[in-house]
């Protein structure tokens, strides 16, 4: 078999595609998507698709949900991501991680970047899976909320632990235990997305932003504060400063928080809800302040040093886009050793240098410092130890409360 060496990017390499991400089709992409189970695709009718699906989670079992895998005698495996969420060479001609991967196993991958947003692809799958058929698809990657509602509904395989031993030992700490796949018997984290306190130093007259208390209450950012159309994002960072946790909350709890940011728009304090179209706006200073995302901090920050980002004292919010089997899959075994390899460090340092994301594989940062030292000492791609006892977790919601809050915070931005 060929022999592949990994090519590391260099830093201008690196600059450029950080550019790109900011400037060109990435600006628009992966992230202004980032998890859209968001109030306008819920408020309008996603809601409905989420709610009941039709079938009781008892209808799929572990038995009824066995598909032959034929793995074996095909080398193939269809995998379905996001867009611009896996590495590609300079010239966008050839994504060296899935070459590499064929290469040394001989499994070629059918690499499709079909998921535009949550709802819209659950949509696309939905059939198939209630009817308790192949999707066409090996391996999935969706954020945690649905991927907790697909595990919940009995939508996806449990995993073979012993086909995934990088996976299982490489694992960061805070990635082990969510509350919709508490042993991680169906997914592996593909990535982290924290949300945190954004500013631009220029626009702030050098005063720092430090709390959601400073963005919905200071008088000299009024009208140039910007929030999340990501309820749980918002929400979530609006109730830790409250002093109530996200993982715990109660349904009062939530319509303080919902009349907190309510409030905020009464007095014109929030300039407006937005995805990641603050982007621009935070970058030319027309937004002072503003919940963002951590991704996209990574990236303006190549290009506009006066962007800054504080961790509140009182913590962050932190989601995780997930790698998940569906029943009936063709290509279980392949799937599995596709989740074995990106959790290998060399691999996944990567990804994580071209996505900026936070890498939830331990060991990493040494690989990570060969491609960029500025990107490994980030904690914002490999969370140091003060970073991580900070982050939260939004509570998994049943489906009457994910009704009911989604359409509040609807209500809230207007959707």
């Amino acid at each position: 078999m060929e022999q592949y060496e990994p090519q590391s990017l260099s830093a201008p390499q690196l600059a450029a595609i950080r550019r790109s991400m900011t400037e060109g089709r990435m600006a628009m992409s992966r992230r202004a998507l980032l998890r859209s189970a968001g109030a306008g695709a819920l408020a309008v009718g996603g809601l409905g698709a989420l709610s009941g699906c039709g079938i009781p989670p008892a209808t799929r079992t572990a038995e009824t949900s066995k598909a032959d895998d034929h793995s074996d005698e095909e080398k193939w495996l269809n995998f379905s991501n996001w867009t611009e969420y896996i590495d590609v060479s300079d010239d966008n001609k050839h994504r060296p991680s899935l070459e590499e991967f064929k290469r040394r196993t001989g499994v070629r991958v059918k690499y499709t970047e079909d998921i535009n947003d949550n709802v819209e692809f659950f949509g696309k799958i939905k059939p198939q899976l209630a009817a308790g058929q192949d999707t066409g698809r090996d391996l999935i990657c969706v954020t945690d909320w649905l991927a907790g509602r697909m595990i919940r509904l009995g939508w996806m395989q449990k995993l073979d632990q012993t086909n995934v031993p990088n996976a299982y030992a490489n694992l960061a700490e805070g990635f082990r235990s969510p509350d919709w796949d508490p042993v991680r018997a169906h997914s592996y984290a593909w990535t982290g997305i924290p949300a945190v306190i954004a500013y631009n130093e220029k626009a702030t007259d050098g005063r720092k932003v430090t709390s959601v208390t400073q963005l919905l209450e200071d008088p000299s950012l009024k009208g140039r504060v910007g929030m999340l159309t990501e309820m749980r994002d918002t929400v979530g960072l609006t109730l830790l400063d409250m002093g109530k946790r996200p993982e715990d909350f109660r349904a009062d709890d939530y319509d303080a928080a919902i009349a907190r940011l309510q409030k905020g728009v009464d007095n014109k304090q929030i300039r407006r809800f937005t995805g990641n179209d603050y982007v621009d706006d935070l970058s030319k200073g027309d937004i002072a302040a503003c919940v963002a995302w951590a991704g996209d901090l990574v990236q303006l920050q190549a290009d506009n040093p006066a962007i800054k980002f504080t961790i509140p004292d009182a913590g962050f919010m932190m989601a995780t886009d997930n790698l998940l089997i569906p029943n009936k899959a063709r290509h279980k075994r392949n799937a599995e050793r596709f989740i074995d390899y990106v959790y290998e460090p060399k691999v996944a340092a990567k990804i994580a240098a071209f996505i900026n994301y936070v890498c939830p594989v331990d060991g990493v940062r040494d690989e990570l410092a060969k491609i960029d030292k500025e990107l490994a000492a980030n904690p914002l791609i490999l969370p140091d130890a003060e970073f991580t006892k900070k982050s939260h977790n939004f509570r998994l919601l049943s489906a009457e409360e994910e009704t009911s809050f989604e359409q509040k915070f609807a209500k809230l931005i207007g959707a």
